[in-house]
């Protein structure tokens, strides 16, 4: 947590904790720096790539046949404009400087992958820079991995909106933190909410589906000139739901539960040491009971 004038990207510390993991960046995180750390430290990143950043290409990852235009030695942004290709694919060298040792900061460079995906609509090319390898992920699976940086935002969103994280009445530390994790409770237990909503939604769409199918095996085999208005069957079919799945069960050879033996295990006295509510009252009563 910091103050609201504190740029998020002061606070993103690169460190061991990144092996094998994945950051995808906006714009305002982009420093070849901390992607050259992130990379020390075996782990990924996906970001955009700034305009006024102009690397130059050093191997092209992907032939073209025909007169394509050699990328190899030029700056991407200087030849990017002449392309018509769907994809580009390449490996750029990067310039920056380390961070501060004994007071000076050194020069030194990195190479790095900047794939760029076609905008028909704009006529231009997303440009994206990463260490994420060819074999395993082709640029259109880049733009598609970037794009879910855009469901932070909607996080973001929603925990502003719905739960107040933007604004807190308060200058006190302690009640920040409790505010801050009481946003983020009510939207993990909303998540979980929703999960369960839609299993019910589910389930109703199935179980209109099996109704469906019950009712025209049902009008099938009654007597012409009867008539099941929807409503009345579908009441009719909840009511034989239990009765439906007991044919079912029969049906698929279905071996019933013992339903005795259940009961036996799942409702007595686990812990023998612990005595019930009534046992506590018995025992707490009995001498008043003799007396």
């Amino acid at each position: 947590m910091t103050d609201e004038k504190t740029h998020d990207s002061t606070e993103f510390e690169t460190g061991p904790w990144l092996e094998g993991r994945l950051a995808i960046f906006d714009l305002a995180y982009f420093k070849y720096r901390r992607f050259a750390l992130i990379d020390e430290n075996d782990g990924y990143f996906v970001s955009r790539l700034k305009k006024c950043a102009n690397p130059v290409v050093t191997d092209e990852l992907r032939e073209w046949r025909g007169r394509a235009i050699p990328l190899e030695g030029k700056q991407i942004h200087d030849v990017v404009d002449d392309l018509q290709r769907e994809y580009i694919d390449v490996e750029v060298q990067a310039e920056f400087k380390r961070g501060p040792y004994e007071g000076t900061r050194s020069l030194d460079t990195k190479r790095f992958r900047v794939v760029g995906v076609r905008n028909e609509d704009a006529d231009d090319y997303h440009l994206y820079i990463t260490n994420l390898s060819r074999e395993e992920f082709q640029p259109a699976d880049l733009a598609t991995i970037y794009r879910c940086r855009w469901q932070v935002e909607l996080l973001f969103r929603e925990l502003k909106t719905q739960y107040e994280l933007d604004e807190f009445n308060t200058t006190k530390e302690h009640i920040v933190e409790i505010l801050l994790y009481a946003a983020l409770l009510s939207l993990v237990v909303s998540r979980d909410l929703l999960g369960i909503v839609e299993i019910l939604l589910y389930a109703a769409l199935l179980s209109l589906v099996v109704s469906r199918d019950l009712l025209g095996l049902v009008v099938e085999h009654a007597d012409e000139g009867i008539v099941f208005p929807p409503e009345r069957w579908a009441a009719t079919f909840r009511s034989h739901a239990q009765l439906i799945l007991r044919e079912l069960r029969d049906y698929l050879a279905y071996s019933p539960p013992p339903l005795l033996q259940r009961l036996i295990e799942d409702a007595q006295k686990i812990h023998q040491q612990r005595p019930i509510l009534q046992e506590q009252l018995a025992t707490a009563i009995q001498p008043t009971v003799e007396a």
